[in-house]
């Protein structure tokens, strides 16, 4: 399926059609596609938007990439499918853009699942060493200028989240803890997860390691589940 956000055709799928709204957002370079495993049990629990990013996937291709793009598109994303209240489970840029929209808009979400998240270029730590390793052929690409150039989250944007939040990361994850502790920190109410065992993505790409996560952020009974691997 597909919509027009901002000049944009974002595709998207929807899974389960049944129970409250999640909206899934995948990290850089990558498409929805990377929710494959753990979408098979939160259909079970939730309706499932599955959304490929502007430039990324099967949407319409960009000549440049900004977070604040991304946020808008998510904005009349739920706007246009008049999805009340949904949940938002971000990865990586997903979590970024997750994260901005529900600063920007308050009251707009239910829940907010934020994994990998990252306030600034800087603290992208390892990542951000072996892309300036890797040289200029790499910064040209846009996907990687944005990473290098942005987001700037602050604590004041942290701080006028007014929803259930849980950010996750792994333990060996390339986002500074330090980071990530201070998202948790800023988020009034906010808990903290951290994947033992984990990268960056090992908890989300292809793996079902994030959905009993998202349970325990939702709150969800699940005797009725088929249950998965624990965190």
């Amino acid at each position: 399926m597909r919509v027009t956000t901002n000049g944009v055709s974002l595709y998207y799928e929807v899974r389960g059609r049944k129970g409250p709204a999640l909206i899934m957002l995948h990290g850089n370079g990558e498409d929805h596609r990377i929710f494959d495993r753990a979408v098979a049990y939160l259909e079970q629990v939730f309706t499932v938007y599955l959304v490929d990013s502007r430039g990324h996937g099967e949407s319409s291709p960009v000549r440049e990439y900004h977070y604040q793009d991304m946020v808008d598109d998510l904005s009349e994303f739920i706007r246009k499918l008049k999805l009340e209240r949904p949940a938002v489970c971000g990865f990586s840029d997903g979590a970024i853009v997750a994260i901005m929209y529900a600063s920007q808009n308050p009251g707009s979400l239910s829940h907010l699942i934020a994994c990998g998240a990252n306030t600034r270029p800087e603290t992208l730590g390892g990542f951000r060493m072996a892309i300036d390793r890797m040289g200029d052929i790499d910064r040209k690409d846009p996907k990687v200028r944005m990473m290098l150039t942005e987001p700037d989250i602050t604590a004041e944007d942290l701080a006028r989240i007014d929803v259930p939040t849980m950010v996750v990361a792994g333990s060996r994850d390339c986002v500074k803890r330090s980071d990530t502790e201070f998202i948790a920190s800023s988020i009034p109410g906010a808990e903290l997860v951290i994947m033992k065992r984990a990268d960056h993505s090992s908890y989300i790409v292809h793996s079902t390691r994030i959905v009993d996560a998202i349970f325990k952020a939702m709150g969800v009974d699940t005797s009725d589940v088929r249950f998965v691997d624990e965190f």
